[in-house]
């Protein structure tokens, strides 16, 4: 089935082998070895009902950054011989990317460059598109970053949920309901207009940088959440990924701890093509970025719980509970953290 769609792009199949590529959840992916090399990916329309509008906004910004930015590196999915980049069959809807070249990937930051740069290549993206009207853009996924949606989520869960799960979850549902000034604050930020709507990835964890062979930043991949948003999305995501040493599937609780030089790292990445862009409320919320969407992911694990895991795989039974735990003690490790940290004061941090 594959070699037909690679024909479809115009690619020779005997002349190329298909090898699965890759760990990403959403997403089937491989690897086209060749004269030339691609990545073919079954988009997953389960998620994304309509692919269309993920294409339809990666030409606008290859068209845009493509004229004011010609030497920044957008990875756009190529065409089909029919002229759409989309091959849709019986077996789902496929596109072919150009495969970049002394480039890799990482699941998890182990030295501070990689987070530096990651943040650095984060920033870039916003200030490249900072003048883009980012209302051209269609949602692609409709409600991703609503807290309120997933609190109303969380809250529905609870009244249905089973006796028994609603005890062994008390510590965490107690958690949720003591950190809702983060709930009040995002709806004191959306009424206020104090966040520009910008251009943003929405999903800005490690894997979706690619860098070169001494971990500086080359581009970012997986555009497919691109949409207009606010800043805390992109910021908030690295600090909740990279933060710590140990990822969200980790039980033992006494092992999240959050390294203040990654903290740092993040920072000053960003800062760095970001510094002169941010508004004076962006800034002083650039911590409250990371509380937010920690704080949104504990909700969503613990929902996912009460209601019967039905949307994160799990391994074993209480799983995303554990998640939920994990997240919560992240979250009050940042929260402790945040009283040491001014941004608009402590010019070190803007570097």
């Amino acid at each position: 089935m594959l070699n037909q769609i690679l024909e479809k792009f115009g690619i020779n199949p005997s002349s190329h082998r298909i090898e699965e590529y890759g760990s990403g959840l959403i997403n089937r992916t491989w690897k086209v070895h060749g004269e030339q090399d691609y990545i073919l990916q079954r988009i997953n329309t389960d998620v994304f009902q309509r692919p269309e509008s993920i294409v339809e906004n990666l030409l606008l910004l290859q068209k845009y950054l493509g004229d004011k930015y010609p030497d920044y590196l957008f990875v756009a999915p190529l065409p089909a011989l029919n002229g759409s980049p989309l091959v849709t069959t019986e077996e789902g809807t496929y596109r072919l990317f150009p495969f970049i070249h002394e480039s890799q990937s990482i699941n998890e930051v182990t030295v501070y460059k990689q987070a530096y740069e990651a943040a650095k290549q984060f920033g870039k993206f916003a200030r490249l598109l900072k003048d883009f009207d980012a209302s051209r853009l269609k949602y692609t996924l409709q409600s991703f970053h609503d807290l309120n949606l997933r609190y109303e989520q969380f809250d529905k869960a609870y009244d249905q949920a089973d006796p028994a799960k609603l005890q062994e979850s008390e510590w965490a549902i107690l958690q949720l309901r003591d950190h809702s000034d983060i709930l009040v604050t995002y709806n004191h930020l959306l009424s206020s207009d104090k966040l520009p709507v910008r251009v943003v990835h929405h999903d800005a964890k490690i894997n979706n940088v690619l860098f070169d062979e001494e971990w500086n930043g080359i581009c970012l991949i997986d555009l497919d959440t691109v949409m207009p948003g606010y800043f805390i999305s992109d910021v908030g995501d690295m600090m909740r990924t990279y933060l710590c040493p140990v990822n969200e599937d980790e039980a033992d609780l006494s092992k999240i701890k959050i390294d203040e030089q990654c903290l740092d790292a993040i920072i000053n990445g960003y800062f760095s093509e970001m510094g002169d862009e941010l508004t004076t409320s962006e800034k002083e919320y650039f911590i409250y970025a990371g509380k937010f969407m920690i704080y949104m992911q504990a909700i969503r694990f613990l929902t996912d719980h009460l209601n019967g895991d039905i949307y994160y795989h799990i391994d074993y039974t209480g799983q995303n509970l554990v998640r939920a735990k994990n997240q919560l003690t992240l979250l009050n490790q940042l929260i402790q953290l945040e009283e040491k940290i001014d941004l608009l004061t402590n010019p070190s941090l803007k570097k």
